[in-house]
């Protein structure tokens, strides 16, 4: 879909606005050839501008650089979201699917290591129970 001449860009149809709540529902070859279309006409409004377009396609060059980033914006957080679904319950997980949190944070025990106890521990609870006093109204 390459137009020899730069300044039937507006001419050729191409669809430069896009919503990327429209973006969701379609399928990755779909996206990737809409980001094709999307860089070939942006690549032809930079012609353009070289050679002297109008203002119109000037301002439309941002949009089309707007519209890629959404594309590629969708396509990287499907990608992520099926991968999460992937290593939902395995027992090791890429790094950049891990909660990020802090170094300290994730060094630190878990719920269930922190309400380990030892043999020795557990005898002493068991033998020297909690004092329970009663209040003498």
């Amino acid at each position: 879909m390459l137009l020899t001449d730069p300044l039937d860009v507006a001419s050729s149809g191409l669809k430069a606005k896009i919503k990327a709540r429209d973006l969701r529902g379609k399928k990755k070859e779909e996206l990737l050839k809409q980001l094709d279309d999307l860089k070939v006409e942006l690549s032809q409004l930079r012609v353009a501008k070289v050679t002297g377009g109008a203002a119109s396609k000037l301002s439309k060059i941002r949009v089309v650089r707007k519209s890629i980033a959404r594309v590629l914006t969708v396509i990287n957080q499907t990608q992520k979201e099926n991968l999460r679904k992937f290593y939902k319950g395995k027992k090791y997980k890429p790094l950049d699917l891990r909660p990020k949190k802090t170094r300290a944070l994730r060094r630190r025990l878990n719920k269930h290591e922190e309400g380990l106890r030892t043999k020795k521990q557990q005898r002493k609870d068991r033998l020297y129970s909690v004092r329970k006093f009663a209040v003498k109204a």
